[in-house]
Order: structure tokens, then sequence, then C-alpha cells
């Protein structure tokens, strides 16, 4: 199934749902591919948390004068590998109360389906509209990577409430570990639809292996140096 094009329509896109792709067994058994993912996983982490820990230092004064009414670091509990629970970790990027100001924004909401964004969020503090253009925030991801709750490459992980409006087809993202980086992000992130979301990272589970991982990897740091649509 090639990626959904943005000007698909919604009933085609609710046709192709109604076939289920990835058989979990199958996936679970790919030992070589997820051992060596791991062990890379854990090397690369840990190296950048020791060299980027003299950033991580700049950005938590910077956060911290910025709102000092906050902490350096956000979480929140995401599902990760079939709907397991962990508290996933960023650097704070908005208000230190962000959460509660959010049932009142839900209607501006500017993307279709299970996720919120709005481009022009006013819970984003003004180093939060910094860290994000150029995707610092996620730095404290490595963590989670490290400890075994996320990959480097991997489809997002989901809120709890977003699952809710889950369809069978979309529960296919949660059968592999979730990551930092994937397909969505160097494709468009914020430019492309919940569903479209969803077929890139389905394609990104078909087509994953170690050398498509490390060009997601690739990908990704360039447009770190050179931002895309991130907000």
């Amino acid at each position: 199934m090639e990626i959904q094009k943005q000007d698909t329509s919604r009933a085609s896109i609710e046709n192709t749902r109604q076939v289920m792709l990835f058989n979990q067994t199958v996936l679970d058994q790919r030992y070589i591919y997820r051992g060596l993912k791991r062990l890379f996983d854990i090397v690369a982490s840990l190296a950048g948390l020791i060299l980027l820990s003299p950033l991580f230092l700049v950005l938590a004064i910077w956060i911290k004068v910025d709102d000092p009414a906050g902490g350096f670091f956000y979480s929140q509990t995401r599902l990760g590998l079939k709907q397991s629970k962990f508290k996933m970790y960023k650097f704070r990027s908005m208000c230190s109360d962000a959460d509660q100001k959010l049932k009142d924004l839900l209607k501006y909401n500017e993307v279709e389906g299970a996720m919120f964004k709005m481009k022009k969020d006013p819970r984003i503090t003004n180093v939060g509209h910094f860290i994000r253009k150029y995707s610092i925030d996620e730095l404290p991801q490595l963590w989670n990577v490290l400890v075994g709750d996320m990959t480097l490459v991997g489809p997002r992980p989901p809120l709890e409430r977003e699952i809710k409006e889950y369809t069978d087809y979309d529960w296919q993202r949660l059968m592999v570990k979730p990551g930092c980086t994937g397909l969505w992000q160097v494709s468009g992130r914020n430019s492309i639809g919940f569903h479209e979301m969803v077929e890139l990272d389905l394609k990104y589970i078909r087509k994953s292996g170690l050398l498509f991982d490390l060009g997601i990897i690739l990908r990704t740091v360039k447009i770190v140096l050179i931002p895309n649509d991130a907000y």
C-alpha cells in the first residue's frame, strides 16, 4: 500500500483501513533485527546523553529563567509497545499549567484525527518556540531509549486520550516499540494529518531494517539543522 496523499478522500482511506496488515508474532520473531537495534539504541543514547550534557545544562537554566514557575523537564504518560504505559520525557516548552489549559484549546485543533496540534499555541513559552523549531525539546527521550521504553526510530507514542479514537487499523502503530523519530517526522510532520501519519508508521513497520533506520536518523539530523514545519 502506498502512502496516502493528503487529498485522498476519507472514503478511500476508510476502505483501505479495513484490512489488518501485520501479525504480532511475526514482528516479535525478528530476533536478529531487534537485538541489533537494541544494541545500537543503548550505545547511541548513552553516547548522546554524555556528549549533550553541557547543552542540557544550558537549556535547563534557560527554561527556568524564562518561566520560573515550572521545572526543566516535562513528562507525560504515553503508550508504547503492546499498549504498555511509560513516562516520556521532554524539555519543558510550555507554561507550567499547560495541561490544565488544554481542554479549552481542543476546539482549535488544526489536525484531523486522534492528536492535537495548534500552530499558535498560547501555552508555548519563548524558549519553547526555539527548542520546538529545532526539535531540541525531544532530546531527553534519549533516556527513554536507554532504559528501553522507546527506540531511536519508530512510531511516535500516543497519549492515552488519543487511543480512545483509534480503529483496529490504527492500533497497529503499537505493534512495535515507539521511537524518537520516524517517517512522520522526516516527511512533513505537522503538515501531515493523523490518517496520513498512520500510513507512514505502517510503511515504516513494513520496511523497517537497520539500513532503513539509519537513513531516517540521517534525515532527522538534517531536519534538526534545517528545520521543517515543527511547532
